[in-house]
């Protein structure tokens, strides 16, 4: 519940985290967290707000439907639509922008209300490097099999203790998560990676990606992705892809709080 004296409205945002620290305020530069709440205190002149969201994204990494709730004094009467147009007005020049906006109901949290995650990881699969976009995608010359990162993506699929797969310094209490999809795509020169699950360990799609490279390049079978799952050790698994290809693509929750 929002604080007293506070009402909670559901955001749903997109940014380019290039040139950002993450969501999460740091002392070492700006983050997402900050230019929204600044942006927010400006429209109601000058008072706190407070945020939470349904991910914290990395330094560099991306979103286009990242769930946050904010939470204004209650005497603030603003409709869906200003709350959408202002913020974003207010975000100016941040590459950050308010998608849809919404009161939201009794009992909402942007993180714990939360039933799943998706997110894409972009590869440029060309020998030519990039110069359009080369803040949202891995650049990879070498060709890549789809058919044998598809074979080994299956055996990541499911319940699993995902410890290979998580960062050294990953702080949640369990690497058991459950991957409910792990989704790999060409189109022209581009591959996709779509991960689907209710949560995802520190790092754990960038290092799902570096190891699924090295089974496009052929450096890997798919079957040495499954040993380095059933290994438990991070040593065992692939590179920790970098996070400009990364982008969290959506937040679900048992009813759309955006839902008109």
């Amino acid at each position: 519940m929002p604080p007293e004296g506070y009402v909670r409205w559901a955001l749903k945002i997109e940014y380019d985290g290039t040139g950002l620290v993450g969501w999460q305020r740091q002392i070492n530069g700006l983050s997402v967290q900050q230019v929204l709440e600044e942006a927010a205190s400006r429209m109601v002149s000058g008072r706190p707000v407070a945020t939470a969201t349904a991910g914290r994204t990395d330094a560099g990494v991306h979103a286009a439907g990242m769930v946050v709730q904010l939470d204004v004094p209650e005497e603030t009467r603003f409709a869906p639509h200003h709350v959408r147009d202002g913020l974003s007005y207010h975000l100016k020049p941040h590459r950050v922008a308010v998608i849809a906006a919404a009161p939201a109901a009794p009992g909402w949290h942007a993180r714990f209300s939360a039933i799943w995650r998706s997110y894409r990881y972009t590869i440029l699969n060309r020998p030519t490097r990039p110069v359009l976009n080369p803040e949202h995608v891995w650049h990879i010359r070498r060709p890549l099999d789809i058919a044998a990162m598809r074979a080994g993506a299956a055996l990541l699929v499911g319940h699993h203790d995902f410890s290979s797969f998580r960062a050294v310094s990953c702080q949640a209490n369990s690497p058991i998560r459950t991957l409910d999809c792990l989704d790999i795509q060409r189109q022209g020169e581009y591959v996709t990676i779509d991960a689907r699950a209710r949560s995802f360990l520190h790092h754990q799609v960038r290092n799902l990606a570096g190891s699924l490279q090295l089974v496009g390049c052929g450096q890997w079978t798919p079957e040495r992705l499954g040993a380095a799952l059933a290994a438990r050790d991070r040593s065992k698994a692939g590179p920790t892809a970098p996070p400009e290809g990364l982008c969290l693509t959506g937040v679900g929750y048992p009813t759309d709080p955006f839902a008109s």
